[in-house]
């Protein structure tokens, strides 16, 4: 790792304490809900009440608990006010901007490739909205980031415990014993939270379970095991379905703690008086059971379409962003706009599939495990989307997966910069380069931020920032 520990927190907070000032600004406005915030905050401040959501019949809750709980806790801080229901989204969208900047500097070596990635991600237009509006998608961005960061540092820690068990000699058929992995464990908690924001964390669970695996597979392969995948098999998979496997469904099963204690809990006491086959499981884990068959079914049947759905293949353009806010004001008798838009940065957002591409060439060319692991987060938040397309889908589903495609960027900027070992001349042209393109991305937030945050608009003004005929 780099030595410059202090500058990286030094500058990293620097990013997260300048994005904080611009997402706080004005945050209570429109004072009002709106989107899904007309779902989530409601049941946000049940369950900050009475510990569930309560049981109204007049809709169906279909989202786990704990990323309410998150917008509960600035809720429980502030008050039932616009500015506490977003709050919550802000701090975590901020805390991910410098969770991004570790993750990017452990996986390249490099403060400045990390520093590249918090500006990025700061200065992404979508990723400021969504952490201004009280709903689930920002909070799913920030847990299944952090247990990315869980198995990272838990593949950096492993690799160093065989290192070192080799050069003490003692290695054994299948592999030395490196004891607890309790940052793998930190993952399999974090993962498990992040299910019970949004149930697409499992994607990531699932996929990033097997990664681990091929991580083990490689660290063996690396100290000169004969038969790595057997070691794997023998030592590390066991222990990864308990980390992996279990302990998730654990974590998430505790986020459900308030719902098994409710009296009046949605679903809560379906299982009560009904035969079964299955009498040795408990009423209230059977009750849960067939409340989530009933909100698989909704998802999976979900096809409603509504004004600002969207195709996955056009996220990647910021194709449909959708439009949070539309009001209109009357100034000395014009027409005035104020909007909340989710659209993305476009130098950033039209640079995501390149990026992809380029990470496929990495993976490809030089086997590199930072690609790979980049895409294997691209086929879990973008790819597992594509499986059904009828499906009613907004572009706000991205949000998870956003910090890994600005891995990908920042990966390519590594390479636009150059190696150490490149002339001069090449790495001042790469650096200035990489300067113009970040300097572009902060000036086209700059000039999208009226219309990601609400400022008021002439209709010329506004018309100007409407690039896409979608946007509008």
């Amino acid at each position: 790792m780099p030595r410059d520990g202090l500058a990286a927190w030094v500058f990293t907070l620097l990013i997260g304490a300048l994005a904080l000032l611009v997402r706080v600004a004005n945050l209570g406005w429109p004072n009002r809900l709106v989107f899904d915030e007309a779902y989530y905050v409601p049941e946000a401040h049940q369950l900050l009440h009475y510990g569930f959501e309560e049981n109204r019949a007049y809709y169906f809750i279909v989202h786990p608990p704990f990323g309410k709980w998150n917008i509960a806790v600035g809720e429980w801080l502030f008050g039932y006010n616009s500015f506490a229901w977003r709050i919550s989204g802000v701090v975590v969208g901020c805390a991910a901007i410098v969770l991004l900047s570790f993750v990017v500097r452990r996986m390249t070596r490099s403060t400045l490739c990390g520093l590249f990635a918090a500006i990025l991600l700061a200065a992404d237009g979508f990723s400021f909205t969504i952490s201004r509006t009280g709903i689930l998608d920002i909070f799913l961005q920030f847990w299944t980031l952090l247990g990315f960061w869980f198995l990272i540092v838990d593949r950096d820690r492993f690799r160093t415990q065989l290192w070192r068990a080799c050069q003490s000699g003692v290695i054994g058929t299948w592999g030395p014993r490196v004891g607890f992995r309790w940052w793998r464990l930190a993952a399999g908690i974090t993962f498990g939270l992040s299910a019970s924001v949004k149930w697409s964390g499992v994607y990531f669970l699932a996929l990033f379970a097997i990664l681990c695996l091929v991580w083990d597979w490689g660290a063996y392969r690396s100290i000169g095991l004969r038969r790595p995948f057997v070691a794997t098999m023998r030592r590390s998979l066991p222990t990864a379905f308990w980390d992996l496997g279990i302990v998730p469904v654990l974590a998430y099963l505790v986020t459900w703690a308030g719902w098994f204690a409710g009296e009046t809990a949605q679903g809560r006491y379906w299982a009560e008086g009904r035969a079964t086959s299955y009498p040795w499981i408990p009423e209230a884990l059977r009750s849960l059971w067939h409340m989530h068959a009933e909100w698989l079914n909704f998802h999976t049947h979900l096809t409603t379409p509504h004004p600002w759905d969207s195709n996955p293949w056009s996220w990647l353009l910021t194709g449909r962003p959708v439009l949070m806010v539309n009001d209109t004001v009357t100034i000395a008798g014009a027409q005035h706009m104020r909007t909340i838009t989710m659209i993305g940065t476009p130098p950033l957002w039209w640079a995501f599939a390149l990026a992809g591409l380029w990470m496929i060439w990495w993976a490809i060319s030089r086997m590199d495990w930072r690609a790979i692991a980049v895409l294997v987060a691209i086929a879990a938040g973008w790819g597992a989307w594509l499986i059904d397309t009828e499906r009613t889908m907004f572009m706000f589903y991205m949000a998870p997966v956003v910090p890994f495609f600005i891995m990908a960027v920042t990966f390519v900027l590594t390479d636009v910069l150059g190696r150490r070992t490149d002339s001069v001349r090449r790495r001042k042209w790469g650096a200035a380069a990489v300067a113009v393109y970040l300097g572009l991305v902060v000036v086209m937030f700059g000039f999208f931020l009226p219309v990601l945050n609400g400022t008021t608009l002439s209709m010329s003004a506004w018309d100007l920032r409407m690039w896409l005929n979608l946007w509008s």
